[in-house]
Parts: structure tokens; sequence; C-alpha cells
């Protein structure tokens, strides 16, 4: 693998694994999968990044502020954390969305890292042209980043082994548009066989 590619792990938090106040069904499952990638990236040097949503405490991205969206993940809360059995590397960046007290900020190319660098300029400076993304959740966040990443042009592989969503036909209406939009399909068995190749 070439320097130009980097995993992006989206929003596997707390608040969206069962337990959670906005859980994903088996959303915890992705955890194990994903350190098996986490893993690979790392030890060959190539960036990871962790998508988290950080909302305030006041948004009109929850229900109470006339949003579609019970409280969750809010800044500095149990919820917002990352699951306790996502491994993630020191050198990880993390990029932080839904901070806006007035957007909903699905997509990871709305969030920023912890010095205020947007993901978009990140990815640039470091001259990443292609993405692996897996995470929660598939209707959603995952959809939103992976349609915004093949709208800035980098190629885009969805790690089907490595994804949740919350409801099973909006999911499966995700995976398509976002496969009909450009991004390939890949289980980590790929990503192994094709670094032994």
């Amino acid at each position: 693998m070439e320097r130009r590619k980097a995993l992006l792990i989206v929003d596997v938090q707390n608040d969206f694994c069962p337990g959670g106040k906005l859980a994903v069904a088996e959303g915890d499952e992705v955890v194990a999968v994903l350190n098996k990638y986490t893993m690979f990236f790392s030890n060959k040097r190539l960036p990871v990044f962790a998508s988290r949503d950080w909302h305030p405490l006041k948004t009109s991205h929850f229900k109470k502020y006339g949003g579609n969206w019970p409280q969750h993940c809010v800044q500095e809360t149990k919820g917002a954390q990352f699951h306790p059995d996502l491994f993630l590397p020191e050198n990880t960046i993390i990029i932080s969305k839904g901070m806006d007290e007035d957007e909903d900020s699905y997509s990871a190319f709305l969030g920023k890292d912890l010095s205020g660098d947007g993901f978009l300029d990140i990815l640039q400076e470091l001259e990443i042209e292609e993405l692996f993304i897996g995470g929660l959740a598939t209707d959603y966040c995952v959809k939103n980043t992976v349609l915004d990443a093949l709208d800035n042009g980098f190629e885009v592989n969805l790690l089907i082994d490595a994804i949740k969503g919350v409801d099973k036909d909006t999911s499966t209406q995700a995976i398509g548009e976002m496969i009909d939009s450009g991004a390939g399909e890949m289980t980590f068995a790929d990503i192994s066989k094709s670094a032994q190749e």
C-alpha cells in the first residue's frame, strides 16, 4: 500500500452502541473488525482518522430543540466517548463534527481536528487519494461521509464487514447509493490478501 491511503472510522461511540442513547442494533459488532483494520493501517504507517459526533448540550439536531434525534454524544460525556474496546493508535487524528448548534453535520467532511483544521484540508495536506471507510451508522453518517468523499474526488472503499445501520431497509438503500455513486466494497480478507500480492 502507498502512503496516499487512509482509514476513516466513523462515529463508533458509546451512544451509538448497545446501551447508548441512540443505539444501533449490534453496533458494537463493528469494533472487533475495525480493530483489524486499524492494526493493519497502523503497521503500514498509514493515517488513521476517527470521526465523532461532538454535540453541544443545546442543538437543533435534538428533538428537544426541533430536531429529529434524542440527545446523544454531548461533548465530554461518556456517551460521546469512543467504544472502550475500539483500538485507536496514538497518532489517530480525531475529527469532531456536529458542534454547531444549527447543523446536523452527518458527514465527517463537516468536521475538524483538535486544532480546528477541516477534514478535507487535512486529507489534501497529507495528499490522501484513497479512503477506507467503516463505522456507524450505515444509513446516516457513513453514507453522507462516503458520498462527500466521492464528491471531493477520493477513491472510496466501503468496509462492508465493518458497518451497521439504524434500519435494515434504509441501510440496504444506502449501500446501493454509495456503490452506485462509485464506492467499492471491501472486506478485511480483501485488504489483507491484496497486501500479500
